[in-house]
């Protein structure tokens, strides 16, 4: 089988252009991907238990450490103790912060129209199937187990 056959390739080609598109644009605001992803998952408001944020964006926390210190270092985020958990610390954006957060929305906003403008609502649907089908066998978790039996 070819590469060009294989599911996962499409995948990977598809996330690795879009990875490099949104690196781009966050580098005109020295910032990542992972900075603008971050600040999507941050409440503007309440801000977000530390320990939420690594689960939301699927890091693991060493590289989650990194990535809130630099954050921390840009000016876009502060911790502070929860008022409720003494135990536990919350992530809130200062004012930097929520400038970079709404252009991380624009951003993501403006590619998700055009590619809407270019890919009918029923592909779009049928798409959005088919990743949900891939993503559940891929929970199953049991796939090689067949295999190695």
């Amino acid at each position: 089988m070819k590469r060009e056959e294989t599911i996962d390739y499409h995948i990977k080609a598809a996330w690795h252009a879009i990875s490099r598109m949104y690196n781009q644009q966050a580098m005109k605001y020295d910032g990542t991907m992972s900075i603008g992803y971050a600040l999507l998952n941050i409440s503007s408001e309440e801000g977000v238990a530390a320990t939420k944020i690594g689960p939301l964006m699927g890091l693991e926390p060493r590289s989650l450490t990194r990535l809130l210190k630099s954050m921390e270092e840009k000016g876009l985020i502060y911790r502070e103790v929860d008022k409720n958990d003494k135990r536990s610390v919350r992530v809130l954006l200062t004012k930097e912060g929520r400038k970079m957060k709404e252009k991380s929305r624009e951003t993501v906003l403006r590619f998700n129209d055009a590619v809407r403008e270019e890919v009918s609502p029923q592909k779009l649907n049928t798409f959005f199937e088919v990743v949900q089908c891939i993503n559940q066998v891929v929970e199953k978790n049991n796939i090689y187990e067949k295999v190695l039996q």
